[in-house]
């Protein structure tokens, strides 16, 4: 049995909330449940207006882009304005309607690479409280090995009753934890607490306004910065850990201790004009670094293109020292130019792949990939079909848009079609960490390629995605369903080493009389997969019948939950007296979902069951696991 250190954190929000002039925030709390990977959290600010006029409150919280919110309400003297959910197309209506008499405003933008604002204000009559309340769920990511929970905390004024209060379970045991922050004193250490036994862990940061000062005569907060939460995990079970929860199941997979395949991969880089300056630079040290990353037994080649095609050597070469060498000459030599010619410069890689692969040049268990950075796309279309036919399914498309100008929607659609992904990198000053770090390092060290996971027939029902072209080493498949109430035992087995099974109703004692068991959280869990797999297949479906049917499911189960996804729109309220409308849209990196009210009035919403069902089988190079789920 291994255990293994699984850094465990989420990504969390920016608390930001700024009330202006004589409004006082008098309770600041935000409450955190993590429950098996599962964030559930409780933004909570009061305030009142100490002075003899009416004053403006903005509430402002920077939550991760990955997460949906469920719920805001806002209470002024008592009486309560709730937020409502609604579909898009049917909140669109009534926002145009109040616009048009001047009655709106947009709650929700993109703040970052990782976060998206939610902003707010109401008018506070004087000596009048005021209380927000946001609540956002988040299944939480394994990348590079960890999960990190961060606050971003920021009240701008000190504040009477401030917390920050963590609570975590998590059933196969916490190894590991640890808090950190960027504007901790000694004595807001003083105001941090930790608990921790086998499975649970409770954080709680509460200081006072006396600990908060950043110093006696001065009326200026500390908090300003990043609070951070790490812990481990402890893995028994090399083929996954199940747990279920009132008849719905998670499935997490994570897989340690196995030899990493060799990399065939093919750096395509944009060296057009609009690359210039601060971009070609940012890109030459990344590439300078992820070439020293290589590993000896990977095989890489280099093409750069602007209006022409340029390729370092015209086949892939082994990672030895002299080549990464010769390469990195190479990068150090590449300027910014001319036009944008990305079709033959992708149609170039696939041939050299091509090429190495009917020379017998590239290992027989090895993955091929091309990883293409640019900032600006043409002809979509054309492209889209050219490569499409270039790779099927030979090969894996990364697509790095770099900046706002590039065409993300297409990159991602061209990504998604290959199995790859798509990444937008933000022209920052740490562009090239964007690269090595936030991209590079993730799908540096494939361990499995071509994994299906099955489950016993006719057992389970929804289904998420279950198949899965490549994993990489510090990442986590997660596949949730819900289970049959007649099946009983879970076989669990693996043809490399372990056989055992799993009791399905010793699996869900685990979770009863738990304080931070926040309703049916594996039946949210599930829906909140469901709605984010099916929204990603929208984007790469080949039949508009087939994307139709996906986002209707996916809007289905967005009202059902209360979820604020792309497809969906939260409708806030105000008092009488003001601008009556606010309107909370789920941002897209790629823009809009093009949905048009008459596609939703054609659909019934009578989509066939997603679930796939049969035998869990988890099959990658070798590799073998069953799992029967209930």
């Amino acid at each position: 049995m291994a255990n293994f250190e699984l850094n465990f954190t989420i990504l969390f929000q920016c608390i930001s909330v700024f009330f202006q002039n004589a409004i006082e925030i008098y309770s600041l709390h935000v409450d955190s449940m993590v429950t098996s990977r599962f964030a559930h959290t409780v933004i909570t600010s009061r305030l009142v207006n100490k002075i003899n006029e009416s004053q403006e409150a903005v509430f402002e919280v920077e939550l991760p882009k990955t997460a949906f919110i469920t719920n805001f309400s806002m209470s002024i003297d008592g009486e309560t304005y709730p937020g409502t959910i609604k579909e898009k197309a049917s909140a669109q209506e009534q926002y145009d309607i109040a616009v048009s008499h001047g009655q709106s405003a947009g709650l929700v933008k993109t703040t970052g690479r990782k976060l998206e604002q939610f902003h707010v204000s109401v008018n506070v009559a004087s000596d009048s409280k005021v209380t927000f309340e946001l609540i956002y769920e988040e299944l939480l990511k394994r990348q590079l090995g960890k999960y990190e929970l961060l606050f971003k905390v920021r009240p701008k004024q000190l504040v009477k009753h401030f917390q920050i209060d963590v609570h975590i379970f998590e059933p196969q045991g916490i190894n590991f934890l640890e808090t950190d922050s960027t504007f901790m004193t000694n004595e807001l250490t003083e105001a941090l607490t930790k608990l921790q036994n086998e499975t649970k862990a409770h954080i709680l940061f509460k200081p006072t306004i006396v600990q908060q000062k950043k110093s006696p005569e001065l009326e200026e907060t500390l908090l300003d910065g990043d609070f951070i939460i790490r812990y481990d995990v402890k893995r028994d079970v090399s083929a996954g850990d199940i747990q279920i929860v009132n008849g719905y199941f998670v499935h997490y997979f994570a897989p340690t201790e196995m030899s990493t395949f060799p990399k065939n991969v093919i750096f395509v880089v944009d060296q057009s004009g609009s690359m210039s300056g601060r971009k070609i630079e940012q890109t030459r040290d990344a590439l300078l670094k992820i070439l020293e990353d290589l590993r000896p037994e990977d095989h890489f080649s280099l093409i750069t293109f602007n209006s022409l095609v340029t390729e370092w050597k015209n086949t892939l070469l082994q990672a030895t020292g002299q080549n990464v060498e010769s390469a990195k000459r190479y990068v150090k030599t590449v300027m910014a130019r001319g036009g944008t010619d990305i079709n033959n410069a992708l149609l170039t890689a696939a041939n050299t792949l091509d090429k190495a692969n009917y020379a017998e040049i590239l290992q027989a268990h090895s993955i091929s990939m091309i990883i293409l950075l640019t900032d600006g796309v043409q002809d979509v279309e054309i492209i889209q079909q050219n490569i499409q036919k270039a790779i099927k399914e030979k090969y894996v498309l990364y697509c790095l848009g770099f900046g706002f100008d590039v065409s993300y929607k297409f990159l991602e659609k061209m990504a998604l079609d290959s199995g790859g992904i798509a990444r937008r990198i933000y022209e920052d000053s740490d562009s090239d960490l964007q690269l090595q770090v936030g991209f590079y390092q993730e799908v540096a060290t494939p361990i499995l390629k071509d994994i299906e996971i099955q489950y016993p027939e006719n057992s389970i029902l929804e289904l998420t995605q279950n198949n899965f072209k490549l994993f990489f080493d510090g990442s986590e498949i997660v596949v949730a369903g819900r289970i049959d109430n007649e099946l009983d035992v879970l076989p669990h087995t693996s043809n490399l080493i372990f056989k055992e099974e799993a009791n399905v109703r010793e699996k869900e004692k685990v979770f009863q009389h738990q304080k931070y068991i926040f309703g049916n959280f594996i039946e949210r869990l599930w829906a909140y997969l469901t709605i984010q797999q099916l929204l990603e297949k929208s984007i790469s479906a080949q039949e508009e019948q087939q994307k139709n049917l996906q986002l209707a499911r996916a809007l289905e189960l967005s009202m059902k939950y209360s979820f604020v996804t792309p497809l969906t729109s939260m409708v806030v309220t105000k008092p009488d007296d003001q601008q009556k409308l606010h309107l909370a849209n789920k941002p897209t990196e790629s823009g809009k979902f093009n949905l048009e009210r008459s596609y939703f009035d054609l659909l019934d919403f009578q989509v066939s069951d997603l679930s796939s069902s049969s035998n869990f089988s988890l099959t990658g190079r070798g590799f073998e696991a069953f799992h029967a789920t209930s």
